[in-house]
């Protein structure tokens, strides 16, 4: 009676339904001399485990990042985080993720290449570091700007598309990070004042914003709306920032900062009015994000994606 079963499963997640079946619980209270009794969590999850099981509506979500050719093995751990966070929002909002993983440096050796995002119902645009790969990135989103593609960029992936939005709307040619070209006119990305000073004295690690650090929503905006509070916490870790000296210029032209540092020195979200679903944020949502308790941006991401194909599918059966 002490011998658990322990076959494949599909998904991790179904491992405490696995156990509670086995009475796994039950025979460790017998030993350790408790009384046993189901809890409520262990029911609310057999229920939540059921409607994953039970989801039909399929997603197609493209995360494009750049590590994914190193020898012969596709690094899909390196987003392990990301992955996670899809799967809850898509479990939360009753649909069934299929991620594909698109390598961006495909859309720098043939920029027509580009044209195959329109499969996706939602794109995600990760964090990272470096200049490889970075304008096929920004390519891409522009790609989901331009064609209606909701959009979710993370740490990295907001810089960029500011960058991209910098370019392409704004008329700023050749706008960049200072990390991949010090010597761009429109430093739109850059390292704070503070941080160059840490960084002469090689301290490289105090030179990174790490951890919990506090967000001021702005009422009326989606990703206010999507966290239901004036003020978040999220997790960061990254050392370049939206440079202060673009943001008026920037605005003017469509891009909401939706989300600023208390003294509102720092953009820690943004997002396009005028878009099915086009957010970023300096933050990595995805370290904070539960089966049970998705990421609030991956959450509206995922909902927006829903109603893309909702939408096809209407469309399709009309047809």
């Amino acid at each position: 009676e002490h011998i658990v079963s322990s076959p494949d499963i599909k998904n991790i997640y179904e491992v405490p339904c696995l156990f509670e079946e086995n009475g796994f619980a039950k025979t460790l209270c017998k030993k350790l001399g408790f009384n046993y009794k189901q809890s409520i969590s262990s029911k609310r999850w057999k229920k939540f485990m059921k409607g994953v099981r039970n989801s039909e509506t399929e997603v197609s979500i493209g995360i494009i990042g750049k590590y994914f050719d190193i020898g012969d093995f596709a690094l899909e751990d390196s987003y392990v985080s990301v992955i996670e966070s899809v799967k809850h929002a898509c479990w939360h909002n009753k649909v069934k993720p299929k991620i594909s993983w698109i390598d961006s440096k495909d859309f720098e050796k043939n920029p027509k290449k580009v044209v195959e995002l329109n499969r996706f119902d939602a794109i995600i645009v990760p964090g990272g570091f470096g200049s490889s790969g970075v304008e096929g990135k920004i390519e891409a989103i522009r790609f989901a700007r331009e064609n209606n593609i909701p959009y979710l960029g993370l740490c990295y992936g907001m810089q960029l598309a500011v960058i991209e939005f910098a370019r392409n709307v704004c008329n700023m040619k050749g706008a960049n990070s200072s990390e991949i070209n010090p010597k761009t006119k429109y430093k739109v990305v850059d390292i704070l004042d503070e941080q160059i000073e840490k960084m002469k004295k090689k301290d490289y690690g105090g030179s990174m914003r790490l951890g919990n650090y506090p967000a001021q929503l702005v009422k009326g905006t989606l990703v206010h709306k999507l966290y239901g509070k004036d003020k978040v916490v999220e997790r960061h870790r990254h050392r370049y920032e939206i440079n202060p000296k673009y943001i008026n210029q920037i605005e003017k032209k469509g891009m909401v900062f939706s989300g600023k540092s208390p003294n509102r020195m720092l953009m820690e979200f943004m997002e396009l009015k005028d878009h099915p679903y086009f957010v970023g944020t300096q933050a990595h949502p995805e370290f904070k994000s539960r089966p049970m308790r998705p990421a609030p941006l991956f959450d509206g991401l995922i909902n927006a994606a829903k109603k893309a194909v909702q939408k096809h599918l209407l469309i399709k059966a009309k047809h």
